[in-house]
This record gives structure tokens, sequence and C-alpha cells, in this order.
């Protein structure tokens, strides 16, 4: 049987771990996960991690594996997850890839260009900026030094334009330079299974999750790792609404208002990345039946 890679990936509460268990079960296998921020062993209550049970049901790669002092990107990820899937392959044909990151899945799928290292003192200088002035300079900034970039930009992604800058202060080039664009053939299957719900109950369950955040903790840990916020993981939403709010710019209440809001608008930017990607075949996740029976068939 030729090795298959079933990737399920899907805007964040969508439903995607319980649905990449039920198949990872199906096919006696395991999973790797595809989520930027859940490889960190600091950062569990803020990244919707697998509970323990779900972790017990089935053997998971990039859970708790790396430190919130080491930096972790596409590239890396793109390494580790070949070695994981075959290390997987040596024991059974077919492994998940679950997440929500679309670098990473699109890295591991694709291939991706090496991009050049960034001195530690650029990224600090910059996320420092950030922090001050809020994403209206992020966009400024690049719109004017690198305008071709910013004309294709996820422009309302922080992320996406911290890193554009850091590489424009370490090269001097616009990150668009180092984007060649090139498929890297993999020698397995990929089989791509998109997953969302109506965007209702999606919203319905952000709030109910950002909810049970709270009450598991969330504040707590994100005062643990105040010490490295500004490592590229926590310039991310459910940390810089409650690092705001420990530094007195908002009350907890609108915090967590503002990390339901920003997580809808996340939400809405992964189902934008995913549905490029013409290859997906979306479901609805309560569709975890008809999902494993059109595997079988396609598996075979």
């Amino acid at each position: 049987m030729q090795h298959t890679i079933i990737v399920i990936a899907g805007p964040t509460a969508a439903g995607k771990t319980a649905l990449a268990i039920q198949v990872a079960k199906a096919f006696d296998t395991a999973i790797i996960s595809a989520d930027s921020r859940q490889c960190y062993r600091e950062l569990s209550i803020g990244t919707a991690k697998p509970s323990p049970q779900e972790l017990q049901a089935v053997p998971h790669y990039f859970i708790d594996s790396h430190s919130i002092q080491e930096e972790v990107n596409a590239g890396l990820f793109e390494k580790l997850a070949l070695q994981y899937a075959q290390e997987i392959f040596q024991k059974t044909p077919v492994a998940v890839m679950c997440g929500g990151t679309g670098l990473y899945i699109k890295a591991f799928c694709e291939g991706i260009d090496d991009m050049p290292a960034i001195a530690p003192g650029i990224r600090e200088a910059i996320n420092k900026q950030y922090e001050k002035e809020g994403l209206a300079w992020l966009q400024q900034e690049l719109q004017q030094r690198d305008p071709g970039f910013y004309a294709i930009a996820e422009t309302q992604n922080p992320q996406r334009l911290i890193r554009a800058l850091e590489v424009l202060e370490a090269t001097g080039r616009s990150i668009t330079t180092f984007r060649t664009a090139n498929r890297t053939p993999r020698d397995f299957r990929i089989i791509k299974i998109g997953v969302t719900r109506p965007k209702e109950l999606l919203h319905r369950n952000i709030h109910h999750r950002v909810d049970q955040m709270m009450a598991a903790g969330l504040l707590e840990e994100v005062k643990s790792v105040l010490p490295y916020r500004h490592h590229n993981a926590l310039q991310t939403v459910g940390y810089q609404e409650i690092f705001d709010y420990l530094d007195g710019k908002t009350s907890l209440e609108q915090a967590i208002d503002l990390i339901k809001t920003h997580t809808r608008q996340y939400a809405k930017r992964q189902l934008t990345w995913f549905r490029k990607d013409k290859e997906f075949h979306w479901i609805d996740a309560a569709e975890g039946e008809e999902v494993l029976g059109y595997l079988r068939d396609e598996i075979g």
C-alpha cells in the first residue's frame, strides 16, 4: 500500500482534533500536530492543546516537543514533520496531520524556501515597537519600505508583517525574494480534509472555548510566560490581550471580549487560507463516519 498522509485542517474550534483522533484510531496510526504553538511545553491553555485523555488515546508528535526559549518556524517544522512521517511509516502506511497553521501544512506538503537567520536583537526591537505602536505602525512601515510585499500580504496578520520586517531589517531584501514557489515532490500521497462548521456554530464554539480557557487558568499561564512576551509564539491571540490587561491597558472583561473577537477574525483568515487550496475536500465536523468511508475508499 502506498504511504499516505491524511491532512486535517481548518479554522480554530471547528472540531479538527476530535476528527483526527477518530481517523487515527480507525487507521491505527499516529497524529503529527501542525500547530505553531502547541509544540511549546509552557503553552497549553491558550493554545487549546489536546487534553491528556486525547493525547493518551493516540500517539502525537510535535506536542510539548519544545521550550518557549527555542525558536520554531515553518522550515524546522517541515524537517521534523518529514522525520515523524517516516517514523510512523515504519509501522503503518497511513499517518494523520492535524492543525490550523496553514504555513506549516504548506511547508510540509510542498516544501519551503530557506529563510535567512534573524538576529534576536532585530526581532526584539521590532516586537517592542509593535507593542508600542500597534498594527498600524507595522502596516505603514511595510507599505513604505516593501510595497511589493505589502500589495500581496495578509495586512491584518501581525505575525506575517513582523516576519517580513525582520527579513527586511536583517538582509535589506524583501521577503518575496526568498520565495521561489517551487514545489518539492514528496514520496507519499497526501489527502487533504478541510473541517469547518456553520458560521454561527463556529462562533459559539469559539466563545465557549475562550470562557473555558479563562476558567482553566489562562490568566495564570500568561503571567508565567511574561519573561518571554517578545517571543513570536506569544504575539498571538489569547496572549497579547492578557498582556495588555496586565499592562493596565484594558480591563479583564475587555481582554476576554477581545480574545473572542480576534479569535473569530483568526478563524476567518484560516478559512480564507485553506480555501485557496483546491486540493481540500471540505466536510462538516459532524460528518465523521462519512469522512472515514471516503478515506477508506481513497486509500483502499
